[in-house]
């Protein structure tokens, strides 16, 4: 199936889901509803599928092609009676002149014409059963000369992080030293002017004075501990071992940053994103939320946030999933998906989204989502992710650790609010 034939799919699955859910009415009975219900859950999984088979399909797409400008250059201009192993073009080939050709390409049977594949196979007798073979519960016949290959791709279990250490969701500063960093702040949004009184005496008992704080940030250091692997083993393994390992510990401390970021408590730790977020709305339900909730989360932190390039949605993929199936007063989904093709996001409630699985899911007393400006959450990196390398220390195995500093706060607390369920 081509690309363009599944994306044609993966639209029309979209409009199943939605007929699906379009037929739960009011009036319809719990059995229908729930029936409805699981045929749109099984949708939207196909869809997820599908998703990942379109990237599959584009990824083996661009490798055929590849392959083929690779056969092209070995192929012989058309004309090349020498190259191609005939006389004259329309001549017969036969046997004898084809193995030639055959031989010519190393054994490449893509590199042969049609005629020229013909003829080998027409000049092959059946082969017999007593022939060396690789095959065999000894190998005798011939299994033990064939080695084992391995191949040069490694299969990695991969698991969603992120995406509190993005720059284009947060507020990064990048520094090179770890000493702190003190963030002014103020508060002016509740102090009131009085009205004047001609020739009034003016208050003057500091009253209004403004009153400034702080936010620091310092620089809490994080490590994978020393994971050791033998010399004969670096020496040995197809794989370059020393960068295979390093790029794990990258992402066991990019796991480990993300969720002290979202949901650090602020003691010896980076003040979290959801520690450090204030009240928006309380559901009614304890592993549930409604639309009228979510409007008032959204309408929770004032309108001078809501307009910020930053300001966005934050929950994990299971509250994600949730929410695809909430409509609003019109009847329309909140969740829209987008245009892979044109490079436009999905969107919740017309408002960018992050997936972040650090956070908590649907359950009594849980901070599932979060919604503000995420221009004022801060986070503080000391440098990079740092590799150390030791060989002597662990001489003849080698030993690798790394090593993170960072730090996070929320400069203000009115920027971002949750909403989070009832607690019974």
């Amino acid at each position: 199936m081509s690309v363009k034939e599944l994306q044609e799919k993966r639209e029309k699955l979209v409009a199943d889901a939605r007929a699906a859910l379009d037929e739960i009415k009011s009036n319809t009975d719990e059995a229908r509803a729930a029936e409805l219900d699981t045929r749109h859950d099984k949708i939207m999984a196909e869809f997820d599928k599908l998703e990942k088979l379109i990237e599959r399909e584009q990824r083996v797409a661009a490798a055929e092609k590849q392959a083929e400008e690779t056969r092209a250059k070995k192929r012989p201009a058309p004309g090349d009676a020498e190259a191609s192993g005939t006389d004259e073009p329309g001549e017969k080939v036969d046997y004898r002149t084809a193995f030639h050709r055959y031989i010519q390409v190393a054994g490449d049977m893509s590199a042969l014409n049609e005629e020229e594949r013909a003829a080998l196979k027409g000049g092959v007798a059946p082969r017999e059963i007593r022939a060396q073979t690789t095959t065999g519960g000894s190998g005798a016949a011939g299994g033990y000369t064939i080695p084992t290959e391995l191949s040069s791709q490694i299969i990695k279990t991969m698991k969603a992080w992120g995406p509190m250490y993005d720059e284009d969701i947060c507020t990064v500063i990048n520094t090179t030293g770890g000493n702190p960093i003190d963030i002014p702040t103020i508060d002016d949004t509740g102090v009131a002017v009085a009205q004047h009184t001609e020739a009034g005496a003016v208050t003057d008992d500091g009253g209004s004075d403004a009153t400034f704080g702080k936010k620091t940030l310092n620089a809490f250091a994080y490590d994978t501990e020393w994971v050791k692997f033998s010399w004969e083993l670096a020496q040995d393994s197809i794989f370059n071992f020393e960068t295979l390992l390093g790029s794990l510990l990258g992402e066991r401390l990019g796991r480990r940053a993300n969720t002290e970021l979202t949901v650090g408590d602020g003691t010896g730790d980076p003040n979290g994103i959801v520690t450090a977020s204030t009240l928006g709305k309380t559901a009614a339900a304890t592993a549930a939320i409604t639309w009228d909730e979510i409007i008032d989360l959204e309408h929770s932190v004032d309108p001078a946030y809501r307009t910020s390039p930053k300001a966005r949605y934050m929950f994990n993929d299971t509250t994600l999933s949730t929410v695809r199936k909430l409509k609003d007063g019109n009847g329309n989904y909140l969740w829209q998906m987008g245009d892979v093709q044109k490079g436009v996001p999905g969107t919740f409630n017309g408002r960018l989204y992050s997936i972040n699985q650090a956070m908590d899911s649907l359950a009594a007393a849980k901070k599932v989502m979060l919604f503000g400006d995420f221009s004022k959450y801060f986070v503080r990196k000391v440098g990079g992710i740092v590799m150390f390398v030791a060989r002597e220390r662990f001489a003849p195995d080698i030993g690798l650790l790394g090593l993170i500093r960072l730090d996070g706060e929320l400069g203000d607390t009115a920027a971002v609010k949750h909403l989070i369920t009832a607690a019974s």
